[in-house]
């Protein structure tokens, strides 16, 4: 089965792309909303999580304590590789199980959607890379309007993930500058797969 990583900037519009590989009928896993289940469902990763960070990581119902581990975590960067070593492995795992049992039923193509494929090591376990971008500008309103941030926090934002940024050689650019059609551009990439 080929794995292909729908990666891009926050803001980029990586996940309109993703949304319509799921509404063609592909399985598309999403690394944030996996990431965060993991952190509440996944008992080896709940161990971790509170050896590292404390008790206070989890709330009394079970749930994760975010603003506990925003503060631990976000502005120390040895803090946040600590989380990441713990958080990115385990959705890595997670994901070539889905990978796994996908092609187990015959799945031919599969996408995964992230925001941080190299930081992650994901570009390592993928065939190929879609990698959609942005004018910084129209991803620093789009993420204003959508979120409440201001234009200087969703900078702050784009900046911390600067190894993302800047698609590789090899990787497929979809543009979505809300100028270019995005659509075409898939059915454009996905009829190379057909090929």
């Amino acid at each position: 089965m080929k794995l292909i990583a729908i990666t891009g900037g926050i803001g980029s519009g990586k996940s309109v792309v993703a949304h319509l590989v799921q509404v063609m009928g592909y399985e598309v896993y999403d690394c944030d909303s996996r990431a965060k289940a993991l952190m509440t469902e996944n008992d080896e990763v709940r161990h971790q999580l509170v050896e590292a960070f404390g008790e206070d990581t989890y709330l009394a119902d079970g749930s994760l304590n975010r603003q506990h581990l925003s503060a631990m975590a976000f502005g120390n960067a040895e803090t946040l590789a600590r989380l990441n070593g713990i958080v990115h492995p385990a959705t890595a795992r997670d994901m070539m199980q889905w990978a796994e049992a996908l092609a187990g039923k015959g799945a031919e193509v599969a996408f995964v959607e992230t925001a941080l494929l190299r930081t992650a090591g994901l570009d390592k376990l993928v065939d190929e890379v879609w990698h959609v971008t942005a004018p910084k500008d129209v991803r620093i309103t789009r993420v204003m309007n959508r979120s409440g941030l201001t234009a200087q926090q969703v900078q702050d934002r784009i900046a911390s993930q600067a190894i993302e940024e800047e698609p590789a050689p090899d990787e497929k650019v979809i543009v979505n500058d809300d100028i270019s059609a995005v659509i075409p551009q898939v059915i454009h990439l996905l009829n190379k797969k057909q090929q």
